[in-house]
């Protein structure tokens, strides 16, 4: 599944389209923020959890973070399977002793979703995946539950790299504004769809205030190295 032009230009332009929506959005928060505030104090349930409580969690001697802003074709999960193999094959340390934390943000938000959320909002149309099996735009997250011929290694697929202690988070931002964009298209409430995809993100994962955050306070807090996986 190799990176090709056209690739690129897609992840640049859902990119561009994440940051332009999100600094109008941060923008409209801050006002409605300030319009809620000079009346009654706001009150907010959130299911994010804070910038730190998924940082205590983590387990391991040998600890990576790796930054994946772009699909390339899950190139960043083959990173993430290749850092285990090689520990293992290469050091003799066995899983338990390694932990490795892969964030999706901007153009690979999509990768938290389960396969309902691929079918419903037509995501494999959105950002250009074809079904190997149906030649289509998919209609299944193929990197979660990965059929033969969906990915160029069977390990690399997220729920293998889950068995193996991989921590996933997703960044809010991107999931508020790529939401946004999705249910716009489908003639839905920006709420309801934020809503419906939140609880439609693949059981273990982590939605932190933003990407960009969780790659700073992960090394800011001495957690992690940092490797960049495209």
């Amino acid at each position: 599944m190799p990176v090709t032009t056209s690739t690129a230009r897609r992840d640049a332009l859902v990119a561009l389209l994440v940051a332009s929506a999100a600094a109008a959005g941060l923008a409209v928060a801050a006002g409605s923020v300030y319009a809620k505030s000079a009346s009654r104090p706001a009150t907010t349930v959130s299911s994010i959890e804070p910038s730190n409580a998924w940082l205590g969690k983590l387990r391991g001697k040998h600890r990576q973070f790796f930054d994946n802003p772009s699909v390339g074709g899950g190139i960043a999960l083959v990173h993430v399977m290749n850092y285990y193999d090689t520990y293992n094959k290469a050091f003799g340390v066995k899983d338990a002793d390694i932990k490795a934390v892969l964030t999706f943000y901007g153009a690979t938000t999509f990768y938290a979703l389960n396969d309902a959320m691929w079918s419903k909002y037509k995501l494999g149309e959105f950002v250009s995946i074809t079904d190997p099996a149906t030649k289509a735009p998919a209609t299944r997250n193929i990197f979660f539950h990965s059929k033969a011929g969906d990915v160029p290694f069977p390990g690399m697929a997220i729920e293998k790299l889950q068995d193996r202690g991989v921590t996933f988070v997703v960044c809010n931002v991107a999931h508020t504004v790529i939401s946004g964009i999705l249910a716009q298209k489908l003639g839905m409430a920006a709420d309801a769809a934020k809503a419906e995809m939140e609880k439609g993100l693949i059981p273990g994962f982590i939605l932190v205030p933003s990407g960009v955050l969780a790659v700073h306070r992960a090394q800011e807090k001495g957690k992690c190295t940092y490797c960049y996986a495209g």
